[in-house]
């Protein structure tokens, strides 16, 4: 009896595996959908391609969009230009404070607005919701005036506690996790109260595990929120070893340096962490954001 060749098991394999044709519609919506995706990719594309480009290449009419070559002095200026390590360490610090402080408010607030009971319970959450309202651009200056009379800003460690006092708690975090623990059974919470838990043991050893994705979503956008100030750390620090990453980019736009490589690089150097933070932490945005939507 013959055996099979390798070609008729191929032409019987592929005789038995169906076929996946694309149909129109879905070519339309790829299209579509990769137009929609080259505004968003390519401020990112040239950020780092520019960081890279001659000067020239950067100032020709029109703009190339490839390098004619890779010229890495432009990286390395801007760390000549600023202390941009410095600035990079501050600018972490300034963010990770901020983000642990309001994540451990949030949740404390997102427990009581959700799950404890107390009188007016609603229009308490109401009030603390309207503090949305009210831009942030208003309550600056008196912020200034009170850090200012507290002697914060004679040292560096004052200058370091004056950026991140007034942002220690906010009403998205909290509005976010009390979404999310909305969802909560409260047949777990009864038979948790049965067996003796109390809040503190119930919050942080059922619910906080339980609630990872939205804490993980609120992390993310504190995180990320505090990473890209601009306004505020420019108000309050004195020079530019106590400024953050944000502020000492555009000092690379002054007179004295003028060059539109360190410009370039220099924003392509600021948005790596905020890159590496999207794409590794997207999964936990998109299930945070989504597990209190159906409340």
């Amino acid at each position: 009896m013959a055996e099979p060749t390798s070609s008729t098991v191929d032409k019987a394999v592929d005789a038995r595996t169906p076929r996946r044709r694309i149909s129109a519609g879905k070519i339309v919506v790829y299209a579509v959908l990769i137009l929609a995706l080259i505004p968003v990719i390519f401020p990112i594309y040239y950020a780092f391609v520019g960081s890279v480009m001659p000067g020239g290449d950067l100032a020709s009419s029109p703009p190339r969009i490839f390098p004619s070559g890779f010229h890495w002095s432009n990286v390395t200026g801007v760390f000549d230009s600023i202390p941009l390590g410095r600035q990079y360490l501050n600018s972490v610090v300034q963010a990770g404070i901020i983000t642990i402080a309001q994540l451990i408010t949030s949740i404390f607030a997102a427990y009581a607005f959700a799950l404890m009971p107390m009188w007016g319970r609603r229009y308490v959450f109401g009030a603390f919701m309207a503090t949305l309202m009210v831009p942030a651009e208003s309550i600056i200056i008196p912020n200034y005036l009170h850090i200012g009379d507290w002697h914060l800003l004679t040292s560096s460690f004052g200058v370091v506690v004056g950026l991140v006092l007034p942002f220690l708690a906010n009403m998205f975090g909290t509005f976010l996790l009390r979404q999310a623990f909305l969802q909560f059974p409260s047949e777990l919470r009864d038979a948790a109260t049965v067996d003796g838990c109390g809040h503190l043991r119930f919050l942080w050893r059922i619910l906080v595990p339980l609630a990872r994705p939205s804490i993980a979503a609120a992390g993310v956008y504190i995180f990320l929120t505090a990473w890209n100030q601009y306004f505020w750390p420019l108000l309050v620090t004195r020079s530019a070893s106590q400024q953050t990453l944000q502020i000492g980019i555009t000092q690379l736009r002054n007179a004295e340096v003028g060059d539109l490589g360190l410009v370039v690089a220099g924003a392509a150097l600021s948005v790596i962490p905020t890159l590496l933070i999207v794409i590794f932490g997207q999964r936990y945005i998109v299930r945070g954001l989504t597990a209190g939507a159906v409340r």
